[in-house]
Protein backbone atom coordinates (compact mmCIF):
# COMPACT_ATOMS: atom_id res chain seq x y z
CA UNK A 1 0.00 0.00 0.00
CA UNK A 2 1.24 3.50 -0.87
CA UNK A 3 0.61 5.35 2.41
CA UNK A 4 0.39 8.83 0.85
CA UNK A 5 -1.85 7.75 -2.03
CA UNK A 6 -4.32 6.01 0.26
CA UNK A 7 -4.31 8.91 2.72
CA UNK A 8 -5.10 11.43 -0.02
CA UNK A 9 -7.83 9.19 -1.44
CA UNK A 10 -9.41 8.94 2.01
CA UNK A 11 -9.34 12.73 2.31
CA UNK A 12 -10.90 13.07 -1.12
CA UNK A 13 -13.85 11.06 0.15
CA UNK A 14 -14.09 13.07 3.39
CA UNK A 15 -11.78 16.02 3.84
CA UNK A 16 -12.78 16.46 7.48
CA UNK A 17 -12.31 12.83 8.50
CA UNK A 18 -10.77 12.54 11.95
CA UNK A 19 -7.21 11.29 12.40
CA UNK A 20 -8.59 8.23 14.17
CA UNK A 21 -10.98 7.35 11.35
CA UNK A 22 -8.19 7.83 8.80
CA UNK A 23 -5.93 5.57 10.86
CA UNK A 24 -8.65 2.92 11.06
CA UNK A 25 -9.25 3.04 7.31
CA UNK A 26 -5.56 2.82 6.44
CA UNK A 27 -4.68 0.31 9.15
CA UNK A 28 -1.89 2.58 10.36
CA UNK A 29 -0.99 4.02 13.79
CA UNK A 30 -2.76 7.26 14.63
CA UNK A 31 0.52 9.06 15.27
CA UNK A 32 1.91 8.02 11.87
CA UNK A 33 -1.21 9.26 10.05
CA UNK A 34 -1.16 12.55 11.94
CA UNK A 35 2.52 13.16 11.17
CA UNK A 36 2.18 12.26 7.49
CA UNK A 37 -0.89 14.45 7.04
CA UNK A 38 0.89 17.42 8.64
CA UNK A 39 3.83 16.91 6.28
CA UNK A 40 1.64 16.69 3.16
CA UNK A 41 -0.26 19.86 4.10
CA UNK A 42 2.90 21.72 5.10
CA UNK A 43 4.75 21.24 1.81
CA UNK A 44 1.77 22.44 -0.22
CA UNK A 45 1.39 19.29 -2.30
CA UNK A 46 -2.00 18.61 -0.75
CA UNK A 47 -4.73 21.08 0.19
CA UNK A 48 -8.00 20.24 1.89
CA UNK A 49 -10.64 22.79 0.89
CA UNK A 50 -14.37 23.29 0.62
CA UNK A 51 -16.00 23.83 -2.76
CA UNK A 52 -19.49 25.18 -3.33
CA UNK A 53 -21.57 22.94 -5.57
CA UNK A 54 -22.01 24.50 -9.04
CA UNK A 55 -25.76 23.81 -8.91
CA UNK A 56 -26.11 25.94 -5.78
CA UNK A 57 -24.24 28.75 -7.51
CA UNK A 58 -26.56 28.53 -10.52
CA UNK A 59 -23.75 27.14 -12.69
CA UNK A 60 -25.94 24.66 -14.54
CA UNK A 61 -23.66 24.26 -17.56
CA UNK A 62 -20.25 22.61 -17.06
CA UNK A 63 -17.92 22.12 -20.00
CA UNK A 64 -14.49 20.77 -20.90
CA UNK A 65 -12.71 23.00 -23.41
CA UNK A 66 -9.62 21.88 -25.33
CA UNK A 67 -7.50 24.69 -26.81
CA UNK A 68 -4.90 24.61 -29.58
CA UNK A 69 -2.49 27.50 -30.13
CA UNK A 70 -0.16 28.43 -32.98
CA UNK A 71 2.77 29.30 -30.73
CA UNK A 72 3.72 28.98 -27.09
CA UNK A 73 0.70 28.18 -24.95
CA UNK A 74 1.81 30.19 -21.90
CA UNK A 75 0.16 33.55 -22.74
CA UNK A 76 -3.16 31.90 -23.59
CA UNK A 77 -2.97 29.86 -20.38
CA UNK A 78 -2.47 33.04 -18.34
CA UNK A 79 -5.58 34.59 -19.87
CA UNK A 80 -7.60 31.44 -19.22
CA UNK A 81 -6.43 31.42 -15.60
CA UNK A 82 -7.89 34.90 -15.22
CA UNK A 83 -11.38 33.87 -16.36
CA UNK A 84 -13.78 33.70 -13.42
CA UNK A 85 -15.61 30.89 -15.22
CA UNK A 86 -12.62 28.52 -15.23
CA UNK A 87 -11.99 26.27 -12.23
CA UNK A 88 -9.28 24.20 -13.92
CA UNK A 89 -6.62 25.09 -16.51
CA UNK A 90 -3.96 22.57 -17.48
CA UNK A 91 -1.10 22.43 -19.95
CA UNK A 92 -1.34 19.11 -21.79
CA UNK A 93 0.49 16.95 -24.27
CA UNK A 94 -1.63 15.61 -27.11
CA UNK A 95 -3.70 17.00 -29.96
CA UNK A 96 -4.33 20.20 -27.97
CA UNK A 97 -2.11 22.43 -25.83
CA UNK A 98 -4.45 23.39 -23.00
CA UNK A 99 -7.62 22.11 -21.41
CA UNK A 100 -9.97 24.02 -19.13
CA UNK A 101 -13.11 23.28 -17.16
CA UNK A 102 -15.68 26.05 -17.49
CA UNK A 103 -18.74 26.59 -15.27
CA UNK A 104 -21.51 28.98 -16.33
CA UNK A 105 -25.20 29.53 -15.79
CA UNK A 106 -26.57 28.85 -19.27
CA UNK A 107 -25.78 27.73 -22.80
CA UNK A 108 -25.79 31.37 -23.92
CA UNK A 109 -23.28 32.07 -21.16
CA UNK A 110 -21.13 29.23 -22.45
CA UNK A 111 -21.25 30.66 -25.97
CA UNK A 112 -20.08 34.00 -24.60
CA UNK A 113 -17.13 32.42 -22.76
CA UNK A 114 -16.16 30.33 -25.78
CA UNK A 115 -16.16 33.49 -27.89
CA UNK A 116 -13.76 35.12 -25.43
CA UNK A 117 -11.49 32.07 -25.55
CA UNK A 118 -11.44 32.13 -29.36
CA UNK A 119 -10.48 35.80 -29.13
CA UNK A 120 -7.34 35.11 -27.07
CA UNK A 121 -4.24 35.84 -29.20
CA UNK A 122 -2.67 32.74 -30.79
CA UNK A 123 -5.68 30.50 -30.09
CA UNK A 124 -6.18 28.56 -33.33
CA UNK A 125 -9.19 26.43 -32.43
CA UNK A 126 -11.12 25.01 -29.53
CA UNK A 127 -13.18 21.88 -28.99
CA UNK A 128 -15.94 21.73 -26.39
CA UNK A 129 -17.55 18.89 -24.45
CA UNK A 130 -20.64 19.68 -22.35
CA UNK A 131 -21.07 17.60 -19.21
CA UNK A 132 -24.41 15.84 -19.26
CA UNK A 133 -23.92 14.13 -15.88
CA UNK A 134 -21.00 14.13 -13.48
CA UNK A 135 -20.32 10.47 -12.70
CA UNK A 136 -17.58 11.14 -10.17
CA UNK A 137 -16.18 14.41 -8.96
CA UNK A 138 -14.96 15.29 -5.49
CA UNK A 139 -16.03 18.93 -5.90
CA UNK A 140 -19.51 18.33 -7.31
CA UNK A 141 -21.78 17.54 -4.37
CA UNK A 142 -25.13 17.44 -6.23
CA UNK A 143 -26.99 20.21 -4.43
CA UNK A 144 -30.44 19.02 -3.39
CA UNK A 145 -32.20 22.40 -3.18
CA UNK A 146 -34.41 24.20 -0.65
CA UNK A 147 -31.98 25.47 1.96
CA UNK A 148 -31.61 28.91 3.47
CA UNK A 149 -28.13 30.27 4.14
CA UNK A 150 -27.25 33.35 6.14
CA UNK A 151 -24.21 35.56 6.66
CA UNK A 152 -22.75 33.14 9.21
CA UNK A 153 -23.00 30.22 6.76
CA UNK A 154 -21.30 32.37 4.12
CA UNK A 155 -18.49 33.27 6.52
CA UNK A 156 -17.98 29.61 7.46
CA UNK A 157 -17.81 28.57 3.80
CA UNK A 158 -15.28 31.33 3.14
CA UNK A 159 -13.09 30.01 5.96
CA UNK A 160 -13.46 26.38 4.81
CA UNK A 161 -12.52 27.31 1.25
CA UNK A 162 -9.15 28.37 2.66
CA UNK A 163 -8.77 25.47 5.10
CA UNK A 164 -11.25 22.63 4.95
CA UNK A 165 -9.81 21.03 8.10
CA UNK A 166 -10.02 24.15 10.29
CA UNK A 167 -11.20 23.09 13.74
CA UNK A 168 -14.74 23.80 14.83
CA UNK A 169 -13.26 25.83 17.67
CA UNK A 170 -11.30 28.06 15.27
CA UNK A 171 -14.31 28.39 12.98
CA UNK A 172 -16.50 29.24 15.97
CA UNK A 173 -14.14 31.98 17.09
CA UNK A 174 -14.31 33.55 13.63
CA UNK A 175 -18.13 33.76 13.67
CA UNK A 176 -18.70 33.98 17.46
CA UNK A 177 -20.50 30.66 17.81
CA UNK A 178 -19.80 27.58 19.90
CA UNK A 179 -17.94 24.67 18.26
CA UNK A 180 -21.08 22.51 18.48
CA UNK A 181 -23.22 25.17 16.75
CA UNK A 182 -20.62 25.49 13.99
CA UNK A 183 -20.44 21.70 13.58
CA UNK A 184 -24.23 21.59 13.13
CA UNK A 185 -24.12 24.30 10.47
CA UNK A 186 -21.23 22.74 8.54
CA UNK A 187 -22.85 19.30 8.57
CA UNK A 188 -26.12 20.81 7.32
CA UNK A 189 -24.33 22.49 4.41
CA UNK A 190 -22.60 19.22 3.50
CA UNK A 191 -25.73 17.09 3.77
CA UNK A 192 -27.70 19.53 1.59
CA UNK A 193 -25.00 19.35 -1.08
CA UNK A 194 -24.15 23.04 -0.80
CA UNK A 195 -20.48 22.24 -0.20
CA UNK A 196 -18.11 19.32 -0.34
CA UNK A 197 -14.79 19.23 1.51
CA UNK A 198 -12.07 17.28 -0.21
CA UNK A 199 -8.35 17.05 -0.89
CA UNK A 200 -6.68 18.68 -3.89
CA UNK A 201 -3.30 17.20 -4.75
CA UNK A 202 -0.69 18.85 -6.96
CA UNK A 203 -0.30 16.87 -10.18
CA UNK A 204 2.01 16.93 -13.18
CA UNK A 205 5.57 16.05 -14.13
CA UNK A 206 7.03 18.08 -11.25
CA UNK A 207 4.91 16.34 -8.62
CA UNK A 208 4.40 12.91 -7.11
CA UNK A 209 1.13 12.22 -8.93
CA UNK A 210 0.73 12.01 -12.71
CA UNK A 211 -2.55 12.75 -14.44
CA UNK A 212 -4.02 11.58 -17.74
CA UNK A 213 -7.16 12.90 -19.37
CA UNK A 214 -9.17 10.32 -21.32
CA UNK A 215 -12.01 10.68 -23.79
CA UNK A 216 -14.09 7.52 -24.13
CA UNK A 217 -16.42 6.46 -26.94
CA UNK A 218 -18.94 3.79 -25.96
CA UNK A 219 -20.42 0.97 -27.98
CA UNK A 220 -24.03 1.55 -26.93
CA UNK A 221 -24.22 3.96 -24.00
CA UNK A 222 -22.95 1.21 -21.71
CA UNK A 223 -23.77 2.00 -18.06
CA UNK A 224 -21.24 -0.57 -16.89
CA UNK A 225 -18.39 1.68 -18.01
CA UNK A 226 -19.76 4.61 -16.01
CA UNK A 227 -20.17 2.39 -12.96
CA UNK A 228 -16.62 1.06 -13.30
CA UNK A 229 -15.24 4.61 -13.43
CA UNK A 230 -17.34 5.66 -10.43
CA UNK A 231 -15.82 2.90 -8.29
CA UNK A 232 -12.28 3.10 -9.69
CA UNK A 233 -9.83 4.40 -7.04
CA UNK A 234 -7.49 5.86 -9.67
CA UNK A 235 -10.22 7.97 -11.30
CA UNK A 236 -10.35 11.55 -9.99
CA UNK A 237 -13.17 12.72 -12.23
CA UNK A 238 -15.58 11.30 -14.80
CA UNK A 239 -18.58 12.74 -16.63
CA UNK A 240 -20.97 11.74 -19.39
CA UNK A 241 -20.50 14.30 -22.15
CA UNK A 242 -22.09 15.69 -25.28
CA UNK A 243 -19.55 16.13 -28.05
CA UNK A 244 -16.83 14.03 -29.63
CA UNK A 245 -16.71 11.69 -26.61
CA UNK A 246 -19.40 9.93 -24.59
CA UNK A 247 -17.39 10.10 -21.36
CA UNK A 248 -14.42 12.17 -20.26
CA UNK A 249 -12.34 11.07 -17.27
CA UNK A 250 -9.15 11.90 -15.39
CA UNK A 251 -6.84 9.08 -14.33
CA UNK A 252 -4.34 9.79 -11.54
CA UNK A 253 -1.46 7.46 -10.61
CA UNK A 254 2.01 7.79 -9.04
CA UNK A 255 3.93 6.53 -12.09
CA UNK A 256 3.81 6.33 -15.88
CA UNK A 257 3.67 2.53 -15.64
CA UNK A 258 0.64 2.70 -13.35
CA UNK A 259 -1.07 5.16 -15.71
CA UNK A 260 -0.46 2.82 -18.65
CA UNK A 261 -1.88 -0.12 -16.69
CA UNK A 262 -4.94 1.95 -15.81
CA UNK A 263 -5.37 2.94 -19.46
CA UNK A 264 -5.11 -0.71 -20.54
CA UNK A 265 -7.72 -1.67 -17.96
CA UNK A 266 -10.04 1.00 -19.38
CA UNK A 267 -9.48 -0.18 -22.95
CA UNK A 268 -10.40 -3.73 -21.88
CA UNK A 269 -13.86 -2.81 -20.60
CA UNK A 270 -16.46 -4.45 -22.91
CA UNK A 271 -18.45 -1.27 -23.45
CA UNK A 272 -15.48 0.82 -24.61
CA UNK A 273 -15.30 1.33 -28.38
CA UNK A 274 -12.28 3.63 -28.37
CA UNK A 275 -10.31 6.15 -26.33
CA UNK A 276 -8.16 9.23 -26.83
CA UNK A 277 -5.77 10.40 -24.12
CA UNK A 278 -3.85 13.58 -23.25
CA UNK A 279 -1.17 13.96 -20.60
CA UNK A 280 -1.51 16.71 -17.99
CA UNK A 281 2.01 18.15 -18.01
CA UNK A 282 1.23 20.86 -15.47
CA UNK A 283 -1.95 21.98 -13.70
CA UNK A 284 -1.89 25.78 -13.93
CA UNK A 285 -5.11 26.48 -12.06
CA UNK A 286 -7.35 24.40 -9.81
CA UNK A 287 -9.50 26.79 -7.83
CA UNK A 288 -13.07 26.07 -6.69
CA UNK A 289 -13.37 28.98 -4.24
CA UNK A 290 -16.38 31.19 -4.88
CA UNK A 291 -18.03 34.02 -2.95
CA UNK A 292 -21.26 32.85 -1.35
CA UNK A 293 -23.97 35.41 -0.76
CA UNK A 294 -26.71 34.90 1.87
CA UNK A 295 -29.75 33.80 -0.16
CA UNK A 296 -32.68 31.41 -0.07
CA UNK A 297 -32.99 29.10 -3.02
CA UNK A 298 -35.29 26.21 -3.70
Amino acid sequence: MDFDVELVRALQQNGRASIQSLADRLGQPRAAVSARLRALLADGNVRVVAAVDPGFLGQHVLAHVSVRTDGTAGPAAEELRGFGETVLVSGVGGAHDLVAEVRVGSISGLHEVLGRIRGIPHVVDINTLIYETVIKGFFVSHYRGDIAIDAIDSALVEQLQRDGRASYRALGESVRLSPSAVATRVQRLIEAGVISISAVEARGLAHRQLSLGVGVNLRAGDDDVAEALRNWPGVDFAARTIGRFDIVATLVEPSAAALFASLERLRALPGVAGIEAWFHLTVLKEDYARTLQPVRVG
